[in-house]
């Protein structure tokens, strides 16, 4: 297996999860900073890496693999430790609206893949636009939530009250961007169940023998 320098820079974002999670509970005041410093390290070598894939035309079976593998673990370890530094029940519900959603995706693309119809469920606009809502939501709350804090009370701590509300957007464009997935998915969908429908149909009555 031949590591591209895009491959590479995936494998460094993977290695900063760990990191990311060890620097969030270090008992030190700076520590928020520094979280934020190592998300948003993380998502410069997201974009970088796709930069140079297609700047250099530098593309491998395995980087194409493991790029949203590491997006998606980047991004759900950094909402797990920001719930746990601000347990609310809103932050707790959003959280689990855009992880369920990663989930639903992943699972519509590979169903998607075997029927070979991958390329209907490509990233759209919309699922872009919620990326960078996403990634700067993530670092504002990453850089205002301590673990152990009480929470910012309004107008306390205007990056949170941003990050905040920024996590409720992307939330929101996570469930338009799923929906829009599913619904360019759905014919094709419904065109493999029936043939499955057809196909299970016929060898029943294959499978039925004559009557003497």
């Amino acid at each position: 297996m031949k590591l591209t320098v895009p491959t590479m820079l995936t494998l460094a974002r993977i290695v900063m999860i760990p990191v990311l999670v060890v620097v969030f509970y270090l008992p030190y005041a700076w520590t928020n900073f520094a979280s934020a410093v190592v998300f948003a390290l993380a998502a410069i070598t997201d974009w970088l890496d796709g930069w140079i894939a297609r700047r250099y035309q530098s593309h491998s079976a395995f980087g194409a693999f493991l790029d949203p593998v590491a997006d998606k673990l980047m991004v759900a370890v950094a909402l797990f430790l920001i719930v746990q530094g601000h347990p609310t029940p809103w932050m707790a519900f959003w959280a689990a609206v855009i992880v369920g959603r990663e989930i639903a995706v992943s699972a519509l693309r590979e169903w998607m893949a075997e029927i070979g119809q991958r390329a209907t469920v490509k990233v759209a606009a919309i699922g872009k636009i919620k990326t960078v809502v996403q990634m700067v939501a993530l670092l504002c709350l990453l850089y205002s939530v301590v673990p152990g804090s009480k929470p910012a009370p309004w107008p306390g701590d205007p990056i949170f009250h941003i990050g905040d509300w920024m996590l409720a957007a992307a939330a929101l464009l996570t469930l338009w961007s799923g929906a829009h997935y599913l619904i360019s998915a759905w014919p094709a969908l419904m065109a493999d169940e029936k043939k499955s429908v057809d196909t299970a149909a016929a060898d029943a009555k294959i499978s039925i023998p004559p009557r003497e």
